[in-house]
């Protein structure tokens, strides 16, 4: 990557060759293809970059693509220690009507009053798409199903999910209750790459319970090798709903589509996302999180400099061809004064495309910096008196 430079600022180090200017303009690419869907989102996985949307943001009923948030929550929950995998949760009255044989909706075919190991419940949820098992296991981490649903708004908030709300571990339609295709790429994003381990469950093609085997309902698992997850929705008010993720030559793209009408549907058009991301797009990692790219000046420190770097990978997703007409340049505040706490910003990073900035990232302290001795500081107020006299 080639550098602009400017007043005050210091250069990144070169990742990529600058491109005439005439290629700026090179590799235009097709209009994304019109799904028969209500909404739909492509995201690059590794940048979160939206690469196609269309009503991305509408509010509608998510069905069990709900159980997304079920299972990350469940998942979230054993790594934090508060309950474990050979847990045995109650199968409740509530469960068993609302969501069980009886129901006639999507069922893990719990008992009623039986005990049901929590890993055997994450694998009834992700792949057999259980009602009563959605039920169950946001009664054992909450008490009750609708203080589930009030964890389930934090943890959406947190991972800035804003136009999503649930009322249920399950997805039943209720008026309050909805999510957005661009919202539910989120959610797919943080269930990828934070626990590995258990997103292996959702490539999954059917699980056994109890003598009863069920298949997943994600047909791309056997259409297409590169699919690895992760979730179907259906209701009559929803329409037919996936979320799906694949990963070819390295890149790792998320579609979501919500509303198309069957269940063939759902799957042809995921697929056709998922083949113009592949087709048309690239990704790239330019700085990895942690990285020393720079060291700034410190006033009043015990150390004269501080390590800058930053807090997250820096990660682009472009059409092909773009991504070597990018230019970085960093820019460090000057006026840095001790005591500097690791992870303080200290400045920042814009890469651009021509004149356009098309992303910035916080730079961060890597290392504290303790406050210098008297001297020191009497010294640096000096020094930093007549440097802001003349800069």
């Amino acid at each position: 990557m080639n550098i602009t430079t400017f007043a005050k600022r210091l250069l990144l180090p070169a990742l990529l060759i600058l491109a005439p200017a005439s290629q700026a303009a090179e590799q235009a690419i097709p209009a994304p293809p019109e799904l028969a869907a209500k909404a739909y989102v492509l995201m690059d996985a590794a940048s979160g970059n939206v690469l196609v949307a269309n009503n991305g943001d509408e509010r509608l009923p998510p069905a069990s693509l709900t159980k997304l948030m079920t299972a990350y929550i469940a998942t979230l929950e054993i790594r934090k220690g508060q309950i474990g995998e050979n847990d045995l949760a109650p199968v409740s009255e509530h469960a068993w009507r609302t969501g069980g044989a009886a129901s006639g909706g999507s069922t893990m075919f719990l008992p009623l009053n039986s005990q049901v190991k929590v890993d055997d419940l994450l694998h009834g949820i992700i792949i057999q798409s259980g009602n009563d098992a959605s039920i169950v296991i946001g009664e054992h981490i909450a008490g009750s199903e609708d203080a589930f649903a009030d964890m389930m708004n934090e943890t959406a908030e947190k991972l800035g999910m804003k136009n999503s709300h649930f009322m249920n571990a399950t997805g039943l339609p209720h008026a309050e209750h909805y999510s957005t295709a661009h919202d539910m790429a989120r959610l797919a994003r943080a269930i990828i790459y934070e626990d590995p381990a258990h997103y292996a469950i959702y490539s999954q093609k059917e699980f056994l319970w109890n003598n009863i085997k069920q298949p997943n309902r994600n047909l791309l698992l056997w259409r297409d090798k590169t699919v690895d997850g992760l979730k179907t929705g259906h209701t009559d008010e929803a329409g037919y709903c996936l979320v799906a993720s694949a990963v070819r030559d390295n890149m790792r793209l998320i579609a979501v589509v919500f509303g198309t009408s069957s269940e063939q549907a759902r799957a042809a058009e995921t697929q056709k996302l998922l083949t113009y991301g592949f087709r048309f797009f690239e990704t790239r990692t330019f700085y990895q999180k942690g990285a020393e790219l720079a060291q700034a000046p410190v006033w009043k420190g015990v150390d004269r400099q501080v390590k800058a770097g930053l807090a997250e990978d820096l990660t682009m997703s472009m059409a092909k061809g773009q991504l070597k007409n990018l230019t970085a340049s960093m820019a460090l505040n000057p006026q840095l004064v001790a005591p500097i706490k690791q992870g303080d910003v200290i400045g920042k990073v814009e890469v651009k495309l021509g004149d356009q900035v098309v992303k910035s990232a916080d730079l961060i302290a890597l290392q504290p910096v303790d406050e210098g001795g008297l001297f020191r500081r009497l010294w640096d107020s000096i020094r930093l008196f007549f440097y802001s006299l003349f800069n």
